[in-house]
């Protein structure tokens, strides 16, 4: 006995290191280009729905999909309403490990086959490259998870009749919540709902629990994978605590759907064309109510948003908000929330400086004044994210990315300085020759501009710069001006000629670390 509960043990823990594996890996092969589809796809509730299924069936990772487009969501790319339709699918498309195991692994025995597999593929994990690896790791992966699972189920059967049904609570209702409960725990204990659902088939083919016990479990997993996002969430972003609020109440919607249903579908369940087998109606029912979740809550996306945010609302945030530590699991995600906060950095200098250079009869110096304590705390938050990003070498497109990051970064800590020259910048302010060139420079900085407009712009700026900075010398030898007018005027229109540099080349760069398809329009 004590082997068969060592082997049981171990089995989880393969399968559980297995589909962790696996997941990575298919994560990192399907790269930017699944990011773009994501982002394309889900521009309404529905369509998010079905693209979450997809994707997370590829990837076989609720929990990837739903990190995605929560950085899409702290991007401004995607309202929070078309995101709850992605977590919807997702629910949905989580349940095809079910199918996978049930199908393959529980019917076909392949446990045996893995083993050479998952030499095969070791081997192209550790000495193999760039997408050969990870085809590696995802194959190595794929066959740990088979095997943990023939380890289940051959431990089972060593203990046939040491735990049978009537040893778990009851059929009725009272049995059916704990039940419940005690699905919710091992899903939690887990983290994964895949490999609770895997553990309810092997102990359901074994005959240690029966299948209405079965299905109640079920729908405690489904109902504790929350509980692993919701303690993340804590001291999260808005985005992070909205999503971890909205899955957990839409998996206790549908476990309310579900749960006085059960009696009423089983019979359904066996009787489909698939089999009549329980291992089978127990993914059905697993795929089903997950399906009417999202059938009944997809017409009211809009009120349910409207609810969690109001259960959260959102606080004073810093310029380094979309700096969600969860984000940094992804990679694209990551630079996402690193291109958002550059964004919002460039914003808020932009408008600084903007209420700086108004007209006396609206300038605001406050702003400005409060500019660097906001200012550099954000950036040296973007610096310690930009350090902790991982890149494959052979991923140019997200190189790239990380590369205008730098530069981004690089200008920012220059404009900062700028932007701390207010005797230079009041000089532009009052000057009625300076003032509209330095308010059209920084007009680019607040609304990101075609890079080329932007070059065109500064190449204006800096003819304009230099011709002023000769007159000046002229009017001084002519009399016109005293030589502290000179200097006063000259480092003026250096302070606009260099911030007409770093206008151009942070639109160029801000083009670059945005990523294609993904900037906002």
């Amino acid at each position: 006995m004590t082997g068969g509960i060592l082997g049981f043990l171990g089995g989880i823990g393969l399968f559980l290191f297995g589909m962790e594996t696996m997941t990575a890996a298919l994560r990192e092969i399907a790269g930017e280009g699944l990011r773009r589809w994501l982002l394309r796809m889900t521009q309404t509730p529905l369509r998010g729905v079905v693209t979450g299924a997809a994707i997370t069936a590829l990837v076989q990772s609720s929990s990837a999909v739903t990190v995605m487009t929560i950085g899409f969501v702290g991007a401004g790319l995607l309202g929070f309403a078309q995101a709850l339709g992605v977590l919807y699918g997702a629910n949905i498309g989580t349940t095809a490990t079910g199918w996978i195991i049930a199908m393959v692994g529980m019917k076909l025995q392949i446990g045996a086959v893995a083993l050479p597999l998952l030499f095969v593929a070791a081997l192209a994990g550790i000495f193999g490259e760039g997408r050969l690896a990870r085809m590696g790791r995802m194959l190595a992966g794929l066959s740990l998870l088979f095997i943990g699972l023939d380890m289940m189920q051959a431990a089972m059967k060593g203990m046939e009749g040491i735990i049978t049904p009537d040893q778990l609570p009851g059929d009725g209702w009272a049995g059916r919540i704990l039940l419940v409960g005690l699905g919710l725990a091992v899903s939690a204990l887990m983290q994964s709902s895949s490999a609770g659902v895997a553990l309810a088939l092997v102990l359901l083919g074994s005959g240690t629990i029966s299948f209405a016990q079965a299905a109640a479990m079920v729908i405690g997993m489904n109902l504790g994978t929350t509980l692993t996002g919701l303690l993340a969430s804590i001291g999260g972003g808005v985005g992070m605590r909205r999503t971890a609020v909205a899955n957990l109440l839409f998996n206790a919607g549908t476990a309310v759907l579900a749960f006085p249903l059960l009696d009423i579908v089983a019979p359904v369940l066996h009787g489909t064309a698939l089999g009549a087998d329980d291992q089978t109606a127990l993914v059905l029912f697993h795929t089903g109510f997950n399906l009417l979740g999202a059938v009944v809550f997809l017409p009211l996306t809009r009120a349910f948003a409207g609810l969690v945010e109001r259960l959260v609302p959102d606080r004073p945030a810093t310029l380094a908000a979309a700096l969600e530590p969860q984000l940094l699991s992804d990679t694209g995600s990551a630079l996402d929330a690193a291109a958002r906060t550059v964004a919002a950095i460039i914003e808020a200098t932009g408008s600084a400086l903007q209420s700086a250079l108004a007209p006396a009869d609206r300038r605001d110096l406050r702003r400005l004044a409060a500019l660097a304590g906001q200012v550099e705390p954000a950036r040296e938050a973007l610096e310690n994210w930009l350090a902790q990003i991982r890149i494959p070498t052979d991923r140019s497109a997200e190189m790239e990315r990380m590369t205008a990051l730098m530069h981004l970064t690089d200008h920012l800590s220059r404009l900062a300085a700028r932007a701390g020259e207010m005797n230079r910048i009041a000089h532009l302010a009052d000057s009625p020759r300076l003032s509209r060139p330095a308010r059209a420079v920084v007009a680019a900085l607040v609304k990101p501009r075609d890079p080329a407009r932007a070059e065109r712009l500064a190449d204006r700026v800096q003819g304009f710069a230099r011709r002023h900075r000769r007159g000046a010398m002229l009017r001084e030898h002519a009399g016109m001006i005293d030589i502290a007018d000179v200097f006063r005027e000259t480092d003026a229109l250096r302070w606009l000629d260099r911030v007409s540099e770093h206008a151009e080349r942070i639109a160029h760069y801000r083009r670059i670390a945005e990523g294609p398809g993904l900037a906002p329009a």
